[in-house]
């Protein structure tokens, strides 16, 4: 699984300093912060410095940590202190709708990936950020055409601020794997003759396995690619009959990332970061390799900043600020981390040479010399809308894994 540095302890002492001042005894003369209406309630800069608890479900913090952390540094009269939880994805709703109904919030900022931004646009929780606080936001003109792109997938309610074109890629063990399949016809009769051997995650959990979900009705030539219900009959069709030589799904992609190392599987779909970045960490042998299909589609992704409804003034004052240096070209090549996310920077000029020595030696060793070539080449799509996701999801679960993973 992959490193993050999440520090539970002082998120927990965060938390329970927040729940003591919201119980202080009544004639105490503490007024509660004031909550932002409106943009008209935010300062262009916080009353003083204010602490931040973010909660990560999409192994954000890898990348974006560092951001935040040279931010603070540099402005410690607008930020004081950050403190981060992690969680997964499907437990996103579950933890932020209580603080949002109840007024309360710990969680001041969410980093998320299409999953977690689509099921909290479903149940209304988070801040319209680019339709109200869009003129403090404007390095997001600065975006690449793809990274745009999924902007406008997030329907004004979140901020992208990390990209990559993703997959779906194959990644196999060139000791086991001879004949490296070309297209899904040859994945699938490679998988039927080796049972057991083939395998991804939950896609609900993992973003390998959502992308290689997406991925496959462009390859196959579904009639719409962008309805999971009406349009995707030959990826569904052939998902079942794959699905019958895999004994069980991983509800995350740490775990398929261990089979692989461990020789239980032989080959997964996998991602730009998720072949290069395991492989940086000594999670997996360097000898793994990758190998594209012969023709597909770029199904592109991207980390997205959301807040849940009920921010103080001065918190979405520090946020908005933070935000807007983080989509600075000089911030945002931090992005290139080592290879997580790769490439990783959402806007012009965040070239590698920017990027920090120890991520320009990442990828100059563990990167492919064919992967810049590839994502210029192949034609790129965004990921389904958030409502479709969710249903893509759900059909995914009750159709193909029903019985295959549980969810802890």
């Amino acid at each position: 699984m992959r490193a993050r540095k999440s520090t539970y302890l002082a998120a927990t002492v965060a938390v329970a300093a927040l729940a003591l001042t919201g119980c202080t005894a009544p004639n105490s003369g503490a007024k509660p912060a004031p909550v932002a209406t409106n943009a008209s309630d935010v300062p262009a800069k916080p009353s003083a410095p204010v602490t931040l608890n973010i909660l990560d479900v999409a192994g954000n913090q890898k990348l974006t940590g560092p951001m935040v952390d040279a931010f603070v540094q540099k402005h410690p009269d607008i930020i004081s202190a950050v403190t981060w939880e992690s969680a997964g994805a499907p437990d996103l709703v579950g933890t932020i709708k209580p603080q949002v109904d109840s007024g309360s919030l710990s969680v001041d900022l969410v980093m998320t990936g299409t999953d977690g931004l689509s099921a909290g646009i479903g149940q209304n929780l988070w801040v319209p950020l680019v339709k109200d606080y869009g003129d403090r936001l404007d390095n997001q003109k600065n975006y690449i055409e793809p990274a745009a792109n999924m902007q406008k997938l997030a329907e004004g309610f979140g901020v992208v601020t990390t990209y990559y074109p993703s997959g779906p890629l194959l990644q196999y063990d060139p000791a086991v794997v001879k004949d490296v399949p070309k297209n899904p016809e040859d994945l699938l009769k490679w998988a039927q003759a080796n049972p057991g051997k083939f395998g991804y995650a939950r896609p609900a959990n993992s973003g390998p396995g959502r992308t290689f979900l997406q991925g496959l009705p462009y390859i196959l030539g579904d009639t719409d690619p962008s309805d999971p219900e009406k349009g995707w009959d030959k990826t569904w069709a052939y998902l079942k009959e794959l699905g019958a030589t895999i004994s069980n799904y991983p509800t995350g992609t740490g775990q398929v990332i261990s089979n692989m190392a461990d020789g239980t599987w032989s080959m997964i779909p996998t991602t730009t970061g998720w072949d290069i970045n395991p492989r940086a960490l000594a999670q997996e042998p360097k000898s793994i390799e990758a190998a594209p299909f012969d023709d597909f589609t770029w199904v592109t992704d991207a980390h997205y900043a959301v807040v849940p409804k009920g921010q103080t003034a001065d918190k979405m004052s520090a946020i908005l600020l933070l935000l807007q240096d983080m989509l600075t070209p000089e911030t945002n090549a931090m992005a290139y981390d080592s290879g997580y996310f790769y490439p990783g920077p959402a806007v012009k000029g965040a070239t590698l040479a920017k990027a920090p020595q120890a991520s320009q030696d990442a990828i100059k060793e563990f990167g492919r010399d064919w992967y810049d070539k590839l994502i210029d080449k192949m034609p790129k799509a965004t990921p389904l809308e958030p409502a479709q996701l969710v249903k893509a999801f759900d059909i995914w679960d009750r159709e193909i894994g029903t019985g295959k993973f549980e969810v802890k």
